[in-house]
């Protein structure tokens, strides 16, 4: 099935203030954010016409681009509403969001202090990141490139220039049958996949790294909330590469791929457990939850 290009699509995107048409948006070839990666994003979902957990997610995008140096001309609130506004616009109930905001063509340098900061944001279709596959597992496997130590790369923004990293890894196990990449990081502990967290089970106690130098997910910490409510013992702590071989169920969580059984890690196989279940099917309801319910069980 051919893949409709992202440039030449019918609908409406949310660009600094206004809804335009999908094509009309158009950034210089010589945008900041372009050739030196000066730009933060978001990717959140909409279930039943509701984005989960969108004022979490929008808080992150604020705190990413201060990470980066600069400000978002808009509120918490007003890129909320534009969130929405957006999502209604172009028809959509189940569908994937994308605010990015990045350093305009003002300046075409190392320093960008004179740039103005856009923000735009775009939502399509977008069934689970690993479509067919996540039900029966999917099959990671090991990354070459590592995670960087957070005095080398602001790791606590949702930059997009950390992407990069994730991309190579990607292309790289794709090209060996896998459909994702385990990442380590600098010091060779087990880190994230390349756009999701990991979470494995010990002894029938969910395990997950400690999140110093990738992000602590929005997804990973609604699970563990899930898992805590279900009773689950949930342990955050360094992992390491010759430890899996005992973990006897695998998951991935972020918002693209939400709740994922993993059954393979390079040689390693793992099956879709109890556990695993439990926590998909626990945030599969939750999603579809009004935001008033979502913010009541958080408490």
């Amino acid at each position: 099935m051919a893949i409709l290009p992202f440039d030449d699509r019918d609908g409406q995107i949310w660009w600094d203030g206004k809804l335009t048409p999908w094509r009309d948006v158009r950034p210089h070839v010589l945008t900041h954010g372009l050739h030196y990666a000066s730009a933060v994003f978001e990717g959140e979902r909409a279930y039943a016409g509701n984005i989960f957990k969108l004022r979490e997610h929008t808080e992150r995008l604020i705190s990413s681009g201060r990470i980066l140096g600069f400000e978002i001309p808009y509120s918490a609130d007003e890129i909320d509403a534009a969130c929405k506004q957006v999502l209604a616009a172009n028809g959509l109930t189940d569908a994937y969001v994308r605010p990015i905001a990045y350093r305009g063509s003002e300046m075409l340098a190392v320093s960008a202090q004179q740039t103005t900061v856009h923000l735009a944001i775009a939502t399509w279709a977008w069934p689970n990141l690993f479509g067919a596959n996540r039900m029966k597992g999917v099959r990671l496997g090991w990354a070459k490139w590592k995670r960087p130590h957070p005095e080398t790369a602001p790791t606590a923004s949702k930059a997009a220039g950390l992407y990069m990293i994730g991309t190579l890894s990607k292309h790289g196990v794709e090209t060996e049958g896998f459909d994702d990449a385990l990442m380590m990081d600098w010091r060779g502990r087990v880190a994230e996949a390349t756009g999701a967290n990991i979470f494995f089970v010990f002894d029938g106690e969910l395990h997950t790294p400690i999140p110093d130098c990738f992000l602590d997910g929005i997804t990973r910490r609604t699970v563990m909330k899930l898992a805590r409510n279900r009773g689950f013992k949930v342990v955050e702590r360094v992992i390491l590469p010759e430890e899996l071989a005992k973990a006897s169920e695998v998951f991935l969580a972020g918002t693209a791929a939400e709740v994922t059984p993993v059954r393979q890690i390079g040689e390693l196989t793992f099956s879709s457990g109890p556990i695993t279940e439990a926590l998909l099917a626990d945030y599969e309801a939750l999603v579809r939850m009004s935001p008033e319910e979502v913010q009541r069980l958080a408490a």
